[in-house]
C-alpha cells in the first residue's frame, strides 16, 4: 500500500475501528428491541499456537455457535481438555469439521509450521479463515491462498493481536486527520524472556524471534507507512543457549521519507512493560507504552482538536485481545461492513515479516 491507497485504508479503518472502542456492550445497548442475526457457526483446527485459547473470546460470543475443534495430537488435545477454552467441546476429524453443516469460519490455530497447509484445506472447502500469525514462511503459498480466498468470496483475517487495540485505533484517528504531519520515523519493540523450555518452540523457526514476536509490530508499521522500499535484517544471537534461537534481533524499514526499526528480543526483563509502538510526524509524536495494558502519551506541535500543545497523557479504556476482531469477523461475513485490513495489506506484512527476519520471500 502506498499513497492515496494507504490513505484510504487508514480512513475506513480509523472510523470503523473508532466505533469499535465502544465495545461489544454499546453495541448491544443500540441494537436492544432488534432480532438478532442467527449465530455464525464456526469451528477450529489446532490447539497448538500460542495464541490457541482465544477460543473462548468466540465461545463468549453471542455472534458465534462453536460447532467443534481439531486436533490430532494426543498429547496436544490432552493438554487442552482441561482448559476452559476447549471444555465440552467435541472434538472432530478435519474432515468432520469442514463437512459439519452451516459451518462458515474456522480459526486455524495449529502449529506455525501446518499454518498454511491447514487454511489452504479450509479455503478449498468454502469457508472464511481466522489464521493465526506469522503466515508461514512461504509467501508464494501465503499468496496462493489469499487469491483462492479472494475468488470464492471469501475472508483470510489475520490474527495480529494489536490491530483493535484502543491506542492503534486511536493513532489510526491521529493519523487520517493528519495531527502529526509527515510521519519521518517509527520505531517497535516486542520482546519477552523466552523460558529455556520454550526457546525449543521458537528456534524451531529460521527467523527467530523477530519470525515469532517481532510480526504483530511490523503489522503496526505496515499500517502507519506502508510497504517498505527496503528491508535490512541484523539477525543476532546473544544468549549462552546453545539451542540455535536467533534472540536478540533488529530491522531497519526504509521508505523514501522515512525510516522505521524494529527490535524483538527473547530476553528482555521485564520485556512486557517496553513493548511498544513510537509514531514521529512533523507535527507530533504518539507513543505507546506498553503495547499489551496500552497507555498513551502524545505530544502536538498545536491544539488540536481537544488536545493541548505539547506532551500529555491520554486514558484508554481496558482492552480484552480478540474481542474486536472476533466481532469484526462476524460483521464482515454477515456483509455489514468492508474489511478494514485488506489482502494486500496482509501480503505487505507478510513480505515484510519474512523479510525482517532474513528469510527468503520465493520459496
Amino acid at each position: 500500500m502506498e499513497g492515496m491507497d494507504r490513505r484510504t485504508v487508514i480512513r475506513r479503518a480509523g472510523g470503523l475501528l473508532a466505533a469499535s472502542m465502544l465495545g461489544d456492550r454499546a453495541r448491544a445497548g443500540q441494537d436492544a428491541g432488534r432480532t438478532r442475526p442467527p449465530r455464525i457457526k464456526i469451528g477450529q483446527i489446532g490447539v497448538g499456537h500460542a495464541h490457541a485459547d482465544k477460543l473462548e473470546v468466540y465461545r463468549n460470543s453471542e455472534d458465534y455457535e462453536v460447532v467443534g475443534v481439531v486436533e490430532p495430537d494426543d498429547r496436544l488435545r490432552e493438554r487442552a481438555g482441561s482448559k476452559e477454552a476447549f471444555r465440552d467441546l467435541p472434538w472432530m476429524t478435519r474432515e468432520q469439521l469442514l463437512a459439519a453443516p452451516g459451518l462458515q469460519a474456522v480459526l486455524v490455530e495449529t502449529r506455525v509450521r501446518d499454518l498454511l497447509d491447514t487454511a489452504e484445506a479450509v479455503v478449498d472447502a468454502g469457508k472464511h479463515v481466522h489464521l493465526d500469525k506469522p503466515a508461514g514462511e512461504s509467501l508464494p503459498q501465503y499468496r496462493r491462498i489469499l487469491d483462492a480466498a479472494a475468488g470464492k468470496r471469501l475472508w483470510v483475517q489475520m490474527g495480529y493481536m494489536y490491530r483493535y487495540n484502543p491506542a492503534v485505533v486511536l493513532l489510526r484517528e491521529v493519523l487520517e486527520r493528519g495531527w502529526l504531519g509527515e510521519v519521518f520515523e517509527v520505531h517497535a519493540v516486542m520482546s519477552k524472556v523466552v523460558e529455556p523450555a520454550a526457546r525449543a518452540e521458537f528456534a524451531a523457526y529460521r527467523g527467530g524471534t523477530m519470525f515469532e514476536l517481532g510480526c504483530h509490530v511490523i503489522d503496526l508499521v505496515v499500517g502507519v507507512l506502508g510497504a517498505p522500499s527496503k528491508v535490512t535484517p541484523f539477525p543476532r544471537r546473544a544468549s549462552r543457549f546453545d539451542d540455535g534461537l536467533l534472540d536478540n534481533m533488529l530491522a531497519v524499514f526504509e521508505y523514501p521519507s522515512a525510516t522505521a526499526t524494529v527490535r524483538s528480543t527473547a530476553l528482555e526483563v521485564e520485556g512486557f512493560a517496553r513493548r511498544h509502538l513510537t509514531v514521529c510526524g512533523s507535527e507530533g509524536t504518539f507513543h505507546i507504552q506498553p503495547l499489551d495494558d496500552p497507555a498513551v502519551r502524545v505530544a502536538f506541535s498545536a491544539p488540536r482538536g481537544s488536545y493541548r500543545k505539547g506532551y500529555q497523557d491520554v486514558t484508554l479504556p481496558k482492552y480484552t485481545r480478540y474481542v474486536d476482531d472476533a466481532a469484526d469477523m462476524a460483521r464482515v461475513i454477515r456483509g455489514e461492513k468492508e474489511i478494514d485490513f485488506p489482502p494486500r495489506h496482509d501480503l505487505a506484512v507478510q513480505t515484510a515479516v519474512l523479510e525482517a527476519s532474513g528469510l527468503p520471500t520465493d520459496a
